[in-house]
């Protein structure tokens, strides 16, 4: 079996998940608008990308900043939608305004992936109780991922939450794998991987330039030659 890394890349369109593909990516997560933290794409931006690239897309579930579930009938709509234009992963997570996981919401949306596999994002970061919330979601279908800082402030002040939950790795509650993102440079893959962690997410470190530029393949490569390492 494989050792290698995996690496997911955030795509805005075809240009950026052609990029990033050709960098090495092993996986997109696919938004628009980051000014809101990334919301759910069109149907077809999606189609275009699926079109543009052959690796695995995850696409995100949201429609507005922050991490309250809004309108859940329209992200079921939008969800229904994607699955039917062929979307088969899925990037979702809310939080009720006291922190804890929104299981109406995110059972609701769960349902109409019809087994899909999905990543709860970075509320986690924002939970109330990381363990609780990890706890309450571990049965649901489809879950095998979180996205996660380990802190809402990012990588730096998470680096022992991170290192702690990879060492529970198997236990109930733990079995998803995790994606390290948020805040995450070059020079903290080496304490993660020592950690044993082996999935990173990356989104303004793969665009040098800033959000308004596409992503470039040069930047893709060295995280990509860095996990490789």
């Amino acid at each position: 079996m494989s050792n290698r890394a995996v690496l997911e890349v955030i795509a805005l369109d075809e240009e950026d998940a052609v990029a990033a593909q050709t960098g090495g990516a092993d996986r997109l997560e696919l938004v628009t608008d980051m000014a809101a933290d990334g919301l759910t794409p069109s149907r077809t931006g999606f189609a275009a990308i699926r079109a543009a690239v052959d690796i695995p897309l995850r696409v995100m579930l949201r429609l507005t900043d922050g991490f309250a579930a809004g309108d859940v009938d329209a992200l079921v709509g939008r969800a229904l939608d994607l699955r039917e234009a062929g979307a088969d992963e899925f990037v979702l997570g809310f939080l009720t305004p006291d922190g804890e996981p929104d299981l109406v919401a995110v059972e609701r949306l769960i349902a109409v992936l019809d087994g899909a596999r999905w990543t709860f994002h970075r509320a986690i970061d924002r939970a109330a109780d990381r363990d609780g919330l990890r706890k309450r979601l571990a049965d649901l279908p489809g879950l095998d991922t979180y996205l996660t800082a380990g802190a809402a402030t990012g990588v730096d002040d998470g680096l022992a939450t991170l290192k702690a939950e990879a060492a529970r790795t198997g236990e109930p509650g733990y079995e998803a794998r995790i994606l390290v993102g948020g805040g995450l440079r070059l020079d903290h893959l080496p304490e993660l991987r020592a950690a044993g962690l082996d999935a990173f997410h990356i989104g303004g470190a793969a665009r040098p330039q800033g959000w308004a530029a596409p992503v470039s393949a040069a930047a893709v490569r060295t995280w990509r030659e860095a996990l490789d390492a």
